[in-house]
């Protein structure tokens, strides 16, 4: 299964992979099926997850109440709806440039 999923309406499901602590916070490459992301916040009271979804909101350039976490809520593996962004626009913004 990919890492983007093109649900409909200009809405992505992505799966990605979080790490949590980091040194700080930025996309790591793959890692499997998922898109692994680095953030600096801990995994303390949701912090990293709030963390994650404003990391998204600032990358995808949509506002923050269009990313929502699907599930994963207290796992590394998270599942995350993005409403208002094209599958290209997605691609080129967290798809690390090789």
């Amino acid at each position: 299964m990919p890492w983007l999923l093109p649900q409909n309406n200009d809405t992505l499901l992505l799966r990605l992979h979080v790490q949590p602590r980091a040194a700080k916070s930025e996309i790591a490459g793959m890692l499997g099926d998922a898109l692994k992301i680095r953030l600096a916040a801990p995994p303390v009271d949701g912090k990293a997850n709030r963390a994650l979804l404003d990391f998204l909101a600032d990358r995808l350039q949509v506002p923050k109440n269009a990313v929502t976490l699907k599930s994963g809520e207290s796992s590394r593996q998270k599942s995350v709806l993005v409403r208002g962004v094209k599958e290209e626009s997605a691609r080129a913004a967290l798809f690390p440039v090789a």
